[in-house]
């Protein structure tokens, strides 16, 4: 098989390995299945696309929708790189999925709005699929509603005009959401569990996600989510495109 691309830019080791970890976990791959490129540390190189199934954007502490005086060098490069990448992978329908972050590249580079309007402290989140969610092979197997961790400062708060919305939530209106036949994007999180939100919650206290002095709570709210469902999309999407 060849292996599936992870495109990562968290600079904090621990979030970072753990980001990797989760999706080799659920996604059944090996370590020589998943590959990884840090972009908050090196340039993206030119890929061969043919020589990777897919490939998967992480979480990040970047924040696209705050004006460009505030980024620094490095999320001004990380957005050129990818947005150059984009460009490629959409050309070609080419299997991609974008998780949080991820979401908020795919839906800008295709002329969505993201910004401000839907921000949801970390927390899980009740999520309710679509008509032409319970239609597409990355939801196959998953209930019509279920639980998965979400925790963002920006969202999706109009969908890009050739999107097809696959799932909702009350609190956030664009929860996942379908490019052409291969291109996705989830607000939510799908390749965490509540020991690896628990790490993220450890090394993003001080990150504006929630008050640091109500962090017990945070852990104590979480915990009795019923995340498992959510992990289906991973393998769903591994299952597809392996090649």
């Amino acid at each position: 098989m060849r292996p599936f691309l992870l495109l990562s830019t968290r600079p904090e080791d621990a979030a970072a390995d753990g980001e990797y970890a989760a999706f080799r976990h659920f996604g059944g791959l090996g370590v020589n299945d998943l590959e990884r490129i840090r972009l908050e540390a090196v340039n993206l190189p030119h890929l061969h696309l043919e020589d990777y199934s897919g490939i998967i954007v992480g979480g990040s502490p970047f924040t696209g929708s705050v004006p460009r005086e505030y980024k620094s060098d490095t999320q001004l490069r990380v957005e050129a790189e990818i947005a150059w990448l984009l460009d490629r992978v959409v050309e070609l329908d080419y299997p991609f999925l974008g998780a949080c972050y991820g979401v908020g590249t795919l839906g800008r580079h295709q002329g969505g709005v993201i910004d401000f309007t839907y921000t949801e402290p970390i927390s899980a989140a009740r999520i309710q699929v679509t008509d032409d969610g319970a239609a597409d092979p990355l939801l196959a197997g998953l209930p019509r509603v279920f639980d998965a961790y979400v925790g963002h400062k920006e969202a999706c708060s109009r969908l890009p005009d050739n999107a097809v919305l696959l799932a909702t939530s009350a609190a956030c209106p664009v929860q996942m959401f379908r490019i052409k036949e291969n291109l996705y994007g989830t607000q939510f999180h799908p390749e965490l569990d509540y020991e690896w939100l628990v790490e993220r919650i450890d090394i993003y206290r001080d990150a504006g996600y929630f008050d640091p002095e109500e962090i017990d709570q945070v852990k104590a709210n979480t915990r009795r989510a019923d995340v498992d469902a959510v992990h289906g999309i991973i393998r769903n999407f591994v299952e597809r495109y392996a090649r």
